[in-house]
């Protein structure tokens, strides 16, 4: 699997929206209009004066409405008018007053699709200010970290799902701590602001307990009482059902290749080799996402991983595995990425965001987090 340039923005935030429609679409949307305009004037031509081109020549501003700029829709509107009067003038005048009735036709249909493209222009602009909005909390709660962190090279994405104004509760971190370099990749149950406050509280609470908790189980346990915490002052179902699933890792300050994993409910990592090799790391016992404790607990097990040298241990969302194709059929990335290799965590992400968008047509229908972290082969 080669690599495919995205764009995106500094922060790693992945641009989303008109970019996701095809080069064929794009073709067909530009050429609409004028191609209906043309086939008006050539049919008014190729047939008897009781026919009328009315219909195609009234349609050509209509599509042309919410595909094109104000500036493009007035000049097809304009050139449609135009074609009615060669068409009438080309006949002549048999009828004056359904002459006139087709032209006043094509005219009103013509000020109609200017009224349309207003509305869809400030529907699109409120839009975009929306998105901005969104795009710059998405930034605040999850920042963009270094490159390489205490000898490891990381990345991390967020992509936004076709409903762009809609911010979801996915979620990464990462950070060097005196334990050793600690990261979590979550996704908090529900979307829109609610769910951007826990994820708030879930990274805050992340960040200060890498840093003080010995091990990943106390810092799991923080997590909990943080969540409880934040249920406790919701209503309603956010209250009572309020959860995160969740995968934190360890790579143990002294030991690059000694990996530690503690899952809760969260789509197992991968871990991927030099070679094109690939593991997934499911947890080794169930548990459930982090702030369910009140309806079952038991003790956090880690699991222990070696983490050999020119790895790489990809955490992702379930943004990525719930994407589907045409036929209904998830994206499984173990599959995907099997005997495929990479040049570091950056061109990983991007060539999975890239498969994902090819593989559903478009934008995923979900939030993605994702997060790479390589160990060079130099350590």
């Amino acid at each position: 699997m080669r690599r495919r340039g995205r764009n995106r923005t500094d922060n790693g935030t992945q641009q989303t929206g008109d970019d996701q429609v095809s080069p064929l679409g794009r073709l067909l949307a530009r050429w609409l209009p004028p191609a209906l305009i043309a086939t008006g004037v050539l049919f008014d031509a190729l047939t008897p004066p009781r026919y009328t081109a009315a219909p195609f020549l009234a349609a050509a501003p209509l599509v042309a409405a919410p595909l094109y700029s104000l500036r493009a829709t007035v000049v097809t509107a304009l050139a449609a008018i135009a074609a009615e009067v060669l068409v009438a003038t080309y006949h002549g005048i048999e009828d004056p007053y359904e002459s006139v009735t087709e032209s006043i036709t094509v005219v009103v249909v013509a000020l109609l699709a200017l009224g349309i493209n207003r509305v869809v222009r400030i529907g699109n602009a409120r839009l975009a200010s929306v998105r901005d909005v969104s795009e710059a909390a998405q930034r605040a709660v999850l920042p963009a970290p270094p490159p390489r962190l205490a000898g490891l090279a990381v990345a991390a994405r967020y992509v936004g799902a076709r409903a762009g104004a809609r911010i979801g509760g996915d979620l990464h971190a990462i950070q060097d701590t005196p334990h050793g370099v600690r990261m979590i990749v979550g996704d908090v149950r529900g979307k829109g602001l609610e769910a951007v406050e826990a994820a708030v509280v879930v990274v805050g609470a992340f960040r200060e307990a890498a840093e003080q908790e010995a091990t990943l189980e106390a810092v799991a346990s923080r997590l909990e009482r943080a969540l409880r915490r934040e249920g406790g002052r919701r209503t309603g179902l956010d209250a009572d059902e309020g959860f995160t699933t969740a995968v934190l890792a360890e790579v143990p300050a002294g030991n690059p290749s000694g990996l530690r994993i503690l899952n809760r409910g969260h789509p197992p990592p991968l871990l991927l080799t030099p070679e094109g090799g690939l593991r997934e790391l499911p947890p080794s016992a169930a548990a459930l996402p982090l702030g369910l404790s009140d309806v079952a607990g038991w003790p956090d097990r880690p699991d222990e991983v070696f983490f050999p040298a020119g790895a790489m241990l990809f955490l992702f969302t379930d943004g990525v595995t719930e994407a589907r194709d045409r036929a209904g059929d998830f994206y499984d990335p173990s599959a995907r990425l099997r005997g495929s290799h990479f040049n570091g965590p950056d061109d990983l992400l991007d060539v999975v965001i890239e498969d994902v968008a090819r593989y559903t047509g478009g934008a995923p229908a979900d939030d993605m987090a994702l997060l790479a972290v390589e160990r060079p082969l130099e350590t």
